[in-house]
Order: C-alpha cells, then structure tokens, then sequence
C-alpha cells in the first residue's frame, strides 16, 4: 500500500496499455520500422497520453531508454524561455543511441503560449536530424496548426466501461482485493473513462478493507447516493423549499461535499427523473449557469438554494 498503484502499475510495453487498440497498433508499427516522426498525442486526462509516449521510448531504446527521453511538463514551465532554454540545448547535444535520435517529451504542451509554440516550431525543423518530439496534450485545438502539421496526430479516446473494468480486476488481482459488482459499477460510473482516477479511487478504498463494496467507493469519492440527490430534485420541484434546504444542508455536512460536486451529481441525476424535454432544458440550463457563477467565485451555498428555488418555481411546473 505504500506505492502509488498509478505508478506502479503502468504498463511498461505498448502491449500492456488497454483501450487504445488502433493508436497501441501503429505505434508498435513505428517500433518494427525504428523511427517515429514528430507525434502529437491529444485526448482527456487519463487515457494513456503519457504511459503510451514512455512506452513506445522503451521498447525503441531498449533498457537505456532513460539516456534518449526527455520529459518537460509545460504547464510548470510555458514561456519562451523553457523553449530557448531547456529544449533547444537538450535537442542540439548528439545522441548516443544507435536509433540516430532521441525524444523530447513535452506534457501538457496546450499550456504553452502562443510565443513558446512558435519557438517551438523553428526547434523542431532544425533539430529533426537527430530529435523527435512527442507533445501531449488535452485540447489539439490550442496547438498552432504549424505544429501541428508536423506532427503525426494521435486522439486519444475515454477508456470504455470494459477496458477500465479489465484495468481494474489487475490490480485487484495483483493486490488481493475483492471488488463487488456493484463497487466496480460506482467506480466504472464515477471514473468517467479517466483510467488515473478508477486507479487512485481503488487504491483510496483499498486503504481501509481488502472487500470493497459500494459504501467503502462512495465514501472514498465523497458522493452522494443517487437517491438522496434524486429525493432532493423532486422535492425542490414538488415546492418544498425548507425541506429540500435541510437536504442540502445534510449533504455539505454530513458527507463534505463542496458545491461543485453536487451540482454535478445533480446535472447526473436529472436525467433519471421523469419529465418532459422542456422542463428538462430548462433545468440544465440553470445548473449551468449555476455552476458557472460558483467558478467565478460566488458562495457555493447561496447558488445552490437559488438553483434548487427556482426548480420550485412555476416556470418548471
């Protein structure tokens, strides 16, 4: 238990990453041709981006891989002089290995400025000869297109409810956990497709039994049970304010949730109430603009008996 099981676990071949067949299968291609071009890996948190860039350098440098890889977060470092700095005197040295080149690794490069991407551009066209970059990041849309344009383009997808299923009867297996169906349900549900949070969630409900059940989830994820939310829905509709108020209060307390956390487990939740597509609009529409204000710092607390007043109102009736 004193290892982190995202670290530990990783898979150290391509063949060991789970739920990105097509993206793992011409990766393995450039391996057997023992050349990359520049690779950019974009896609949600959680779904291989990093361990697929750390894999691929294994298998193509072999046990030396660490001499040939290097990695930058540019969301710690994101202005030009990372670029000017860090990247362009690690690219310009020679590499040893025998591939001819070496990979510079940069994670989250979304994050960089416009500045620091074009600076980035000119390092990669002058030092292709002997460096490949890989960037990682979630959103390609924040990636200048010159870079992009010199960059073989890999999406990276949600893990489906299988793959994270099968991710998470390893671990299990290999810490001697027993997860019952309705747990790995709940962690499957909750996870969202984001292998990096099913694996901390097991590891967080694993602290305190080998046996975990969906009590030992829920409380390791600080939610909710559906019904409660469901409960409080239908009585801020029904038009019981102070009761719904007495809910809502019992939910920051008792199970410590902050604001955000239950307008997304009310979002979740208005889905499985009856009611036409109208009201339904009109619903989530206000959810939002709730949960916008509450980023833009407004009191948590005020927002929510607002969002749950105006479900009473007879605008929703």
């Amino acid at each position: 238990m004193n290892d982190i099981w995202t670290e530990k676990y990783r898979p150290k071949h391509l063949d060991d990453i789970y739920g990105q067949e097509r993206i793992i299968e011409r990766l393995k291609a450039y391996v057997a041709q023992g050349n990359i071009p520049h690779l950019l890996f974009a896609g949600p948190a959680g779904t291989g981006k990093t361990t697929s860039a750390i894999a691929l350098s294994k298998e193509l440098y072999g046990d030396q891989w660490n001499a040939s890889f290097f990695e930058l977060n540019a969301s710690d470092e994101r202005g030009i002089d990372v670029i000017r700095n860090k990247i362009k005197e690690y690219a310009r040295t020679t590499t040893l290995s025998k591939k001819g080149f070496k990979i510079i690794f940069m994670d989250e490069a979304d994050s960089l400025t416009n500045e620091a991407q074009a600076a980035l551009r000119r390092t990669m066209e002058k030092y292709s000869g002997n460096c490949r970059f890989i960037l990682s990041c979630n959103y390609s849309s924040k990636i200048i297109d010159p870079i992009q344009s010199r960059c073989a383009v890999f999406r990276f997808r949600y893990i489906s409810k299988e793959g994270v299923i099968k991710w998470l009867e390893h671990i299990s297996e290999g810490e001697g956990l027993t997860i019952s169906e309705d747990a790995m349900n709940l962690l499957v549900r909750i996870s969202e497709g984001d292998m990096r949070k099913a694996t901390n969630l097991l590891q967080i409900s694993a602290t305190t039994t080998e046996e975990i059940d969906e009590e030992a989830v829920r409380q390791s994820a600080n939610i909710a049970k559906p019904g409660d939310i469901e409960y409080m829905i239908k009585t801020a509709i029904e038009g019981d304010f102070m009761q719904v108020r007495n809910k809502l209060y019992e939910l920051i307390i008792d199970y410590g949730l902050s604001g955000n956390d239950i307008v997304r487990q009310i979002h979740k939740a208005i889905y499985n109430i009856p009611m036409d597509n109208e009201r339904r609009m009109r619903l989530v529409d206000r959810i939002g603009e709730a949960e916008f204000r509450m980023v833009q710092g407004a009191n948590e607390r005020i927002q929510l008996e607002a969002l749950l007043a105006h479900f009473g109102n007879d605008l929703y009736k």
